[in-house]
């Protein structure tokens, strides 16, 4: 005989399971949206809108830590951790930007996975190259060689880690950014003399 009761307990877990699953990817959609316009603010120096858009992230960050507390990890959903991902990148551009360490990032009482940070780290570089780009166009080399000497510090890290699949195509990206920000350094030096 058939225990009926018990697989209606498994069926509503399911379903409830895949509504939670589908508000998280909402949601996720949602934080990854504003940390990318957080990213653009920040590159038209609108440092304002961009500290807006990084409270609207944590809001939906803390919307999905919320809907994990009592049920399903939401928060181990690839579709939240890439907006994450996307978040640490933000977050550690404009902490870049203010001068401060880049370092651990907590948010909205989620300790950000280590591999969700150095993708987002890995990301960032790329953020600085664009941003040195242009510092170049107005002749700023202290600026220009800053970018380039943070962009080093990163790769020569990030050496160090065996990393492999996804993250070490993110250190290759890391290293093409690299490269360039050494060329945009070369040209700017090579104009000034």
């Amino acid at each position: 005989m058939l225990n009926r009761k018990y697989l209606e307990r498994i069926k509503d877990d399911s379903a409830g399971y895949e509504a939670g699953r589908r508000e998280t990817i909402r949601l996720s959609d949602d934080i990854r949206t504003v940390s990318k316009r957080a990213i653009f603010a920040m590159h038209r120096d609108d440092l304002m809108a961009a500290d807006r858009l990084l409270a609207e992230a944590v809001e939906g960050i803390a919307s999905v830590r919320a809907k994990s507390q009592d049920g399903p990890q939401m928060t181990e959903e690839g579709s939240f951790r890439a907006a994450l991902e996307e978040y640490v990148e933000a977050r550690l551009y404009r902490d870049f930007l203010d001068g401060k360490e880049l370092g651990p990032v907590e948010v909205a009482k989620i300790e950000v996975p280590s591999d969700v940070f150095l993708g987002g780290l890995c990301d960032m570089v790329g953020e600085l190259q664009r941003k040195q780009v242009r510092l170049a166009t107005d002749g700023d080399i202290d600026g220009v060689r800053a970018i380039r000497d943070l962009a080093e510090e990163v790769v020569n890290a990030l050496l160090e880690m065996d990393l492999t699949g996804y993250l070490r195509n993110k250190f290759d990206q890391v290293k093409n950014s690299f490269r360039r920000s050494e060329e945009i350094l070369y040209e700017l030096s090579v104009r000034r003399t």
